[in-house]
């Protein structure tokens, strides 16, 4: 994975690599790459059923589907996996409506243990299928409800570490379980994230590339406040939506020795999709983005355009033999060009080798170090979400 910055700033280290290795006593992500996952792996041979349910809303799942969807494209996956994250009934009824529940294994997934969206999907499902171990598994925190019953009621359970967040918990049981029943080498998605954290607390590249980058949105948090990530797959739409949640989530928060609210908005785009909608915001709108570019170096897929001619369309013949993989990273390179040529939008671009495990697990750790490093510069904590508990001790209050 490289990364090619467009703008240049002197970085603001502040002792951030003490500051981060200090931190790690208490926030478990970091220790994640190198977590031991034979009990994992042995478990996820045990599973014969063939459709996965992921039921879990927010970290308990964007992670995972994140890399599902990267890696769907490309591998053939050995079990189909669904997600049930969401409360419309409209999206339920169509989730169960053609699922062999005979042949259908639930993973409940709740850091708290008792996520009122999960827990509500959670009895329908009951309704539907008998609770034995054979059909359930309980991915929860220690001491939780969920542990409860999956202790009551002798059902498999994973253990989520308690110092790590949710938003941060892909490389936890949360991704892993799932993630292994369905074949996916899960050891070369920790590879991949080690990398990253051995280059970054050993001062290598990645280091001065995260710590350039925290340092100019640091610095201009108030005049580019927002941050588009423009991905060139459609393999990582679902990466996008799982970085809107860690970005939005982590950096928008009260500092912690002032009463300044500050933030960081993510907005995820989908190129070349999104060339012909957002983009022309970003061209000429308020100069208050920053943009991103996530480009794949090989798509291992060979499709090129027939050299044919179409009537009336002679003038774009031009395009003959050419790659798809080519032509799609070609438009990138020309929005690129376009953006740096304005001089007054900050861009950078990070280049993936290949689609597979490893570079997902690279591009994870990447934007969790970004994160935490952003934080520290904004003097905000970027792990709890107060905001966010505030919307949820109101929703309990409408049912008492």
């Amino acid at each position: 994975m490289n990364n090619k910055q467009f703008f240049s700033v002197p970085y603001i280290e502040n002792n951030i690599l003490e500051q981060l290795l200090e931190e790690q006593g208490e926030i478990g992500y970091y220790d994640l790459p190198s977590v031991n996952i034979d009990n994992i792996k042995n478990f996820s041979k045990s599973i014969k059923k063939n459709n996965i349910v992921i039921v879990g809303i927010g970290g308990s799942s964007l992670g995972t589907k994140a890399v599902y969807d990267f890696l769907r494209y490309s591998n053939k996956q050995e079990k189909k996996l669904h997600f049930c994250e969401s409360t419309d009934p409209v999206l339920l009824n169509s989730t169960f409506k053609d699922l062999d529940l005979e042949d259908t294994l639930f993973l409940i997934i709740s850091k708290s243990g008792s996520t009122i969206e999960t827990v509500s999907i959670f009895k329908y499902i009951l309704t539907k299928v008998e609770l034995t171990r054979e059909n359930f598994v309980i991915i929860s925190d220690k001491g939780s409800p969920l542990e409860s019953l999956a202790i009551d009621k002798d059902l498999p359970y994973f253990e989520i570490p308690q110092n790590v967040g949710g938003r941060f918990s892909v490389l936890s049981t949360v991704g892993l379980v799932p993630l292994a029943i369905i074949g996916v080498d899960i050891q070369k998605l920790l590879d991949g994230a080690q990398k990253i954290k051995d280059s970054f607390f050993n001062k290598g590249e990645s280091f001065t590339e995260i710590v350039t980058k925290a340092s100019f949105y640091a610095k201009n948090v108030s005049k580019y406040n927002i941050n588009c990530l423009f991905s060139y797959s459609e393999s990582l739409r679902s990466f996008n939506d799982w970085y809107i949640q860690l970005w939005g989530e982590s950096l928008g928060k009260r500092q912690r020795h002032s009463y300044l609210n500050v933030g960081l908005t993510p907005i995820g785009l989908i190129g070349p999709t999104d060339q012909h909608s957002f983009l022309q915001l970003i061209v000429e709108g308020t100069r208050d983005k920053s943009v991103t570019f996530i480009k794949v170096k090989d798509f291992d897929v060979h499709m090129q355009i027939p050299d044919i001619s179409i009537p009336h369309l002679e003038k774009l013949d031009f395009i003959n033999d050419t790659d798809f993989s080519s032509l799609i990273n070609k438009q990138a390179d020309s929005i690129i060009e376009s953006l740096a040529n304005k001089g007054d939008i900050p861009l950078d671009i990070i280049e993936i080798d290949a689609i597979n495990e490893q570079t997902i697990g690279e591009l994870f750790f990447y934007y969790e170090l970004l994160t935490s490093t952003v934080a520290k510069m904004l003097d905000i904590n970027a792990y709890d979400q107060p905001g966010v508990e505030d919307g949820k001790k109101i929703l309990r209050g409408y049912f008492d």
